[in-house]
């Protein structure tokens, strides 16, 4: 006989993309002959008709964005090189000649999904047993390009929700352009990618131990001049692969004036180009007590996945970097919030199909990984994976999952890990602790339930799950019930 199913609440506030939401991006129409086209036509108005034109401009885009002149103005200095030298410009046709090559982009238009929650770093002036929150979610737009977005709000003492006013604005950091990177690390990655050559140890060994992006460009151009009069094998191929690298681990940064829901995180470098996806968002605490959130994502080019790491401590500074090492593969990473054992332990899925679990005594490089789980039961046949980084109880890890079935039909499961030995099941869920609802199944991608991480408030499980790829809701299930039922397994 079957045990009667957990008692799951699903709450009725429900998260919906919004056309609406809109960012600037650079815009520049292809062939540098048209370019100068449309460079020439705005240089042939007169001052009044650069007025008149800015300022129409100005009313139909001004109240959708930000300081939109500042955008006009940064973006005017892509296309400078285009321009005549020694030209003198009025401010009023930068901002027009900036706004001509800047258009929005609707990050929402097709999907809001693929949630994570974590406890905010702020937690002052709330009442006893409330808890500060952000959510993050998965926005998808226009070419199906992925980005990262957050909300924020409070739990009461009952577990009621009160979500912050989201903005109507929305904007991208900006990209810290000479970010510093550590020599050993920047070495162990580019022997990971099996790149590392005489021409790199050449280029490597004149940087300092801590060096910017600007000072490898130097490193490159001194060893390359040198090259050129007598040519080496591999440069061309090892220079592109280390700047490769380098682009791939940057940092960003938000104006701490913004409010979180207006802070997006779009893709900057050229291996996440059609998306950032699936970001698992964990509050890390180490050894000696200093918290960092960190979350692992899929970084993906339109032909291939690269996972990688972001980490910050504010929701303001973010760094990204890639993950590195033979047991770095396929997607779905969930790092556990603190060490076991002195190590980092993590989540994955390396084939595809099964549970794996890992561990590392560096963060960035994951070297060895086993399987935990396979699938067990019809609804997860086809494959099984996590869902967001486990959560600890007295009573051990909790780690949900995900499970697929006929139909391609996602369901939410769940398994009970040991608190020391995390490779060790203690107790599974025989059946979905969530399935889609009629209502539920409908949207993009049918059939679907995911959730990329969820938190414990006052003995309550608070799992924010995406519905069919379209939109998000909240579902709350009791902890005791749930530790009861794995128990019994």
């Amino acid at each position: 006989m079957q045990p009667a199913p957990l008692q799951v609440k699903r709450k009725m506030k429900k998260f919906l993309s919004e056309s609406s939401r809109v960012i600037t991006k650079f815009y520049l129409p292809g062939g540098e002959e048209r370019i100068g086209h449309i460079i020439a036509r705005v240089l042939g108005l007169s001052e009044e008709e650069v007025r008149q034109n800015l300022k129409q401009v100005m009313v139909d885009f001004a109240a959708r964005h930000k300081d939109i002149r500042q955008v006009f103005k940064r973006h005017f200095t892509k296309i400078k090189e285009y321009l005549p030298e020694g030209l003198e410009l009025s401010e009023e046709r930068i901002c027009l000649l900036g706004a001509f090559f800047t258009h929005e982009y609707s990050i929402q238009a097709a999907a809001f999904f693929n949630p994570s929650i974590i406890m905010h770093p702020d937690q002052s002036y709330i009442k006893e047993k409330s808890l500060r929150f952000i959510l993050s979610f998965r926005s998808t737009g226009e070419g199906h390009i992925s980005s990262i977005e957050f909300r924020s709000g409070i739990f009461d003492e009952k577990n009621e929700f009160r979500f912050d006013d989201v903005s109507r604005f929305v904007e991208t950091p900006k990209v810290i352009k000479n970010p510093t990177y550590d020599k050993y690390v920047f070495q162990l990655k580019f022997a990971d990618m099996e790149a590392m050559n005489d021409v790199a140890r050449e280029i490597l060994q004149d940087l300092p131990a801590k060096f910017s992006f600007l000072e490898l460009e130097a490193a490159i151009r001194k060893k390359t001049h040198v090259w050129l009069e007598e040519p080496v094998p591999w440069l061309n191929e090892t220079v592109e692969k280390m700047l490769w690298l380098a682009r791939s681990n940057y940092h960003l940064k938000f104006r701490g004036d913004r409010r979180i829901s207006e802070r997006v995180i779009f893709p900057v470098s050229e291996n996440e180009s059609r998306g950032i996806e699936d970001a698992r968002f964990v509050r890390f605490c180490d050894t000696n007590g200093e918290v960092t959130y960190y979350a692992t994502y899929t970084a993906y080019n339109g032909f291939d996945v690269l996972p990688m790491l972001l980490e910050t401590k504010d929701f303001v500074s973010f760094t990204i970097r890639t993950l590195n090492g033979k047991a770095v593969q396929d997607k779905g990473m969930a790092l556990f919030p603190r060490k076991i054992n002195g190590r980092y332990m993590m989540i994955s899925r390396q084939d595809g199909e099964n549970i794996f679990i890992m561990s590392s005594d560096n963060i960035h490089f994951w070297q060895e990984a086993e399987i935990l789980q396979g699938p067990k039961y019809p609804w997860e046949f086809i494959q099984i994976g996590n869902c967001g980084s486990p959560i600890e109880t007295e009573a051990g890890w909790i780690l949900l999952t995900h499970g697929v079935g006929a139909m391609r039909k996602y369901c939410i499961g769940a398994y009970l890990l040991d608190l020391q030995d995390p490779t060790r099941i203690i107790g599974h869920l025989t059946e979905p602790l969530l399935s889609p609802t009629e209502e539920e199944r409908e949207g993009y991608v049918p059939n679907v339930l995911y959730t990329c991480g969820a938190i414990i408030h006052n003995d309550e499980l608070i799992i924010p799950y995406a519905m069919s790829d379209t939109s998000s809701g909240i579902a709350i299930v009791s902890v005791p019930d749930l530790l009861a039922r794995l128990s019994e397994a």
